[in-house]
């Protein structure tokens, strides 16, 4: 099986407030999984919050990017990082 569509891990984020939530993610079409995850179609844990793209990373492979993903999840101090102001 060939992977030839690109894929992204993307960093979303979410304010409550005055704190912010994060939630990483994976994909092959960004602004359509940003629309789910905002009608409460995306992972349960980002249903019922107004989320904003905060930051995204483009991989030829499938692979590449859930292995990606696998790691930002972990990386506390980088999503600490891409929050606004």
């Amino acid at each position: 099986m060939t992977e030839t569509a690109s894929s992204y891990v993307y960093i979303l984020g979410s304010r409550d407030g005055g704190t912010w939530r994060t939630y990483v993610g994976w994909t092959i079409d960004l602004d359509m999984r940003l629309a789910a995850h905002n009608t409460g179609k995306g992972a349960k844990s980002t249903r019922g919050r107004t989320w904003e793209l905060l930051y995204a990373e483009k991989f030829k492979t499938r692979g590449d990017a859930l292995s990606r993903e696998w790691h930002l999840k972990r990386d506390r101090s980088f999503r600490k990082i891409v929050l606004p102001d």
